[in-house]
């Protein structure tokens, strides 16, 4: 099964990094759901919870605060502009 690679930023430090299943996030369009082999994208996420869900099953949450994400060749990167780890 391929899995994602994921990098959660906030403007003054990487919050978070590794291997997950899936990722979703608040973009200004509606929720959006990534899955490895997504499409290539880029999208501007609205105030919101981002949740990715590690490998083992885990599901880390973090509200933001605005920012963008985008995905490409099974490297999801997400840049927020604020964030708080729930």
């Amino acid at each position: 099964m391929a899995e994602l690679s994921v990098d959660l930023v906030a403007a003054d430090r990487k919050v978070w990094s590794g291997s997950a299943r899936a990722v979703v996030a608040p973009s200004v369009e509606g929720e959006i759901g990534i899955l490895a082999n997504h499409e290539p994208l880029l999208a501007v996420l609205r105030p919101g919870t981002v949740t990715v869900r590690t490998d083992d099953g885990v599901a880390l949450e973090a509200k933001v605060d605005g920012g963008f994400v985008s995905m490409d060749e099974n490297l999801v990167t997400i840049v927020v502009d604020e964030i708080e780890q729930v």
